[in-house]
């Protein structure tokens, strides 16, 4: 299988002539690329015509997501965390269900592609899984509505193979705000800090993209392991509601976290973000004006698109928020969460998995060594999952697990 992987790598190499894309290669060969969110089991769910049919969703063909097998070995990817994302807004079937669905539908995919993909829910199976050219697949929830309030629920789904959990969506919880949620609680409640707790003590990663900076804070002064974020960026360059303030940011050293720089346009581009909102208003505007005109509505959206090109972003920009975490933080405390299948657009020059070369090599011509990009790569978060590792053992030699509900932390949660 390596040797297969390095094939597809050849011609990369024969046509670029490019010593940075030559040392990102290396680079790849010799650490493993983890990502920290691919939303591909969502995308498997939604697939039109087959939704859930993970043999429909064929992955050995090219797919018409971001991800398939061949795009993935081109890219060099040698681990993932697979988003089990499910959206916090469903109010029919109950989170459980869909989320038991989510992670049903990775492990298919794990057991479907058993020489392409190795379940590694250790760092050391991290490792091993790489070491024979399989990619390393561990599963993240993104959202912790899917616990329904149960630290039972919780441990279950540790069981089941989650490694780590977003604590909040775009919906604020009982227990936590979301960034672009109402602020209810300024932060954690004290079920909340059970939560990062009890996920200290089990050994799963608190992740706290798309939380509040109140929720980053008080997660960071509640945690004994590192913490992630699995796929945000930098506030300091685009202010929205879902990038991490420099103030938090700068915490990161002393609690070992890592900050995984995401893809998401909206997120790395102020003129990208600033265009969308521009846009809504555009909308809103010309439905209030033509009511049920549809012809007359995107004559006039036309019109105003031609004299409003939209902004885009760029894989300078993944750059500019890589570098400047690295300058805050420092270089141990950065990595990579693609959100690839999560976004429908993405920036110029990483429209897909095969990509990611060209990243590392956009950073070499930036003057980054091997040995700081095997950092990124995945150096550091695999040092981050190894920590939490040694915590819980720790923990789970003087702390049980909890009981505690939020019934008797915070008292009843409101309808």
């Amino acid at each position: 299988m390596r040797a297969f992987l390095l094939a597809l790598c050849l011609p990369l190499v024969a046509t670029a002539q490019d010593p940075h894309m030559a040392k990102a290669m290396r680079v790849l060969r010799s650490s493993p690329l983890i990502d920290g969110h691919n939303d591909l089991p969502w995308v498997i769910r939604n697939n039109k015509g087959a939704p859930k049919d993970v043999a429909a969703y064929d992955l050995t063909k090219r797919t018409t997501g971001h991800t398939d097998i061949a795009r993935l070995k081109r890219g060099m990817v040698g681990g993932q965390f697979w988003s089990v994302y499910i959206p916090g807004e469903i109010k029919d079937s109950g989170f459980a269900k869909v989320q038991l669905e989510q992670i049903d539908i990775a492990q298919q995919v794990f057991r479907r592609y058993p020489g392409v993909f190795q379940e590694a829910r250790t760092t050391a199976a991290m490792r091993r899984a790489f070491a024979s050219g399989k990619i390393g697949s561990v599963m993240g929830m993104e959202g912790g509505h899917a616990i329904e309030n149960s630290l039972g629920a919780l441990r279950a789904y540790y069981d089941m193979g989650v490694r780590y959990m977003t604590l909040t969506h775009n919906v604020t919880l009982d227990w936590a705000d979301a960034g672009n949620g109402d602020q209810k609680h300024g932060g954690l409640t004290r079920f909340g800090e059970e939560v990062v707790r009890e996920m200290n003590r089990m050994g799963m990663l608190v992740d706290l993209a798309h939380t509040s900076p109140s929720t980053m804070s008080d997660a960071l002064n509640v945690a004994e392991a590192p913490v992630i974020w699995s796929h945000a960026c930098a506030r300091a360059i685009a202010d929205v509601p879902r990038n991490v303030p420099d103030s938090i940011i700068a915490r990161l050293p002393k609690n070992g976290g890592v900050l995984m720089v995401t893809f998401v346009p909206g997120f790395l581009s102020q003129k990208v973000a600033d265009y969308s909102v521009l846009r809504r208003a555009k909308t809103v505007q010309l439905q209030s004006q033509f009511g049920n005109d549809s012809a007359g509505y995107n004559r006039e959206m036309r019109a105003w698109e031609r004299e409003h090109p939209p902004a885009r972003a760029t894989i300078k920009d993944v750059a500019d928020h890589i570098e400047h975490v690295r300058k805050v933080a420092g270089v141990n405390h950065v990595g990579i969460g693609s959100d690839y299948d999560g976004v429908d657009d993405l920036p110029d020059g990483l429209e897909d998995v095969a990509a990611y070369p060209k990243l590392f090599a956009e950073l070499s011509r930036r003057g980054w060594s091997e040995a700081d990009l095997r950092k990124l790569a995945g150096e550091n978060v695999l040092r981050a999952l190894s920590e939490a590792e040694r915590v819980a053992a720790r923990l789970q030699k003087s702390r049980k697990a909890s009981t505690r509900t939020i019934e008797e932390l915070d008292g009843r949660p409101k309808a």
